[in-house]
């Protein structure tokens, strides 16, 4: 909760555990912009806290960028923080920020806006997202376009668990593949002789697999039931290409199930 003066107007500012979470991995003098912003949430927690020096607060439709504007004027930000609507990135010149975050979108749409991103990338940083569903387009796209992940976590709200990604621009391409050789490193989970393939890497997380929480096995069961229920409909399926669809399932249910096994065993012979 913030709760701040400007101009003479109280204002009261509540965010959530997500965008809180969000906000700590926001670097301190950050030249910020939040696509898909919403009501100017984020950007105004971070003004308010002095943690940020100018924001963009970008939203693709009119009625969310009408609550941002009015919260930001209600805040008295308005030199501090520009609302605009737009597609995307498209809301942003080349080398306006350092950092940006989106979240509260699948992986694949956050990496499509990446990718058509074009100049308004340029001078970015610093990413920081949350995709709520596939988490390895995002991290598929980071690794390909030079961003090495340096912090991930889970954490739940109101029965969800959300995965929040940040990741730091490598300048030179040598040193970008070197740490992404280290991240995504198969051997993992040595000296455990269990490898984990890079595809599950993009979808597990190579730090979240590090250093497994709760709420990590916690997703990944829920994550196996879904793909059981869809192996289920499948093997009832009478198109030719559903069963070895059916298998190619099968045997990501079992690398999952064999990965988080060797985790449990990790972890039960350190504590």
């Amino acid at each position: 909760m913030t709760d701040k003066k400007e101009s003479g107007t109280e204002v009261k500012l509540s965010l959530s555990r997500r965008l809180s979470a969000l906000a700590e991995l926001v670097p301190q003098g950050a030249r910020f912009a939040d696509i898909g912003t919403d009501h100017a949430l984020l950007p105004v927690y971070l003004a308010f806290e002095g943690k940020i020096v100018f924001a963009v607060a970008g939203d693709i439709n009119e009625g969310p960028v009408n609550a941002a504007k009015r919260q930001v004027a209600e805040a008295g930000l308005q030199e501090k923080i520009s609302v605009r609507q737009g597609d995307g990135m498209a809301v942003l010149r080349p080398g306006e920020v350092d950092t940006v975050a989106i979240a509260g979108m699948g992986g694949s749409l956050m990496a499509r806006i990446l990718e058509q991103a074009g100049e308004s990338l340029d001078g970015v940083k610093t990413l920081i997202l949350s995709p709520h569903v596939a988490e390895d387009a995002v991290r598929r796209w980071l690794s390909e376009r030079g961003y090495a992940i340096d912090d991930e976590l889970l954490l739940e709200e109101d029965g969800v668990i959300y995965t929040l990604i940040r990741a730091r621009h490598v300048p030179s391409v040598e040193e970008a593949r070197e740490i992404d050789a280290r991240l995504y490193d198969e051997r993992v989970l040595a000296p455990s002789r269990e490898r984990v393939s890079r595809a599950l890497l993009y979808e597990m997380g190579p730090l979240l697999l590090r250093s497994p929480s709760e709420d990590f096995f916690r997703k990944w069961e829920q994550e196996i039931a879904k793909r059981e229920r869809v192996i289920l409909q499948l093997n009832h399926a009478v198109a030719p290409e559903a069963a070895e669809k059916a298998r190619e399932w099968e045997e990501d249910v079992k690398e999952i199930r064999e990965v988080l096994a060797c985790l449990r065993g990790e972890k039960r012979s350190s504590n």
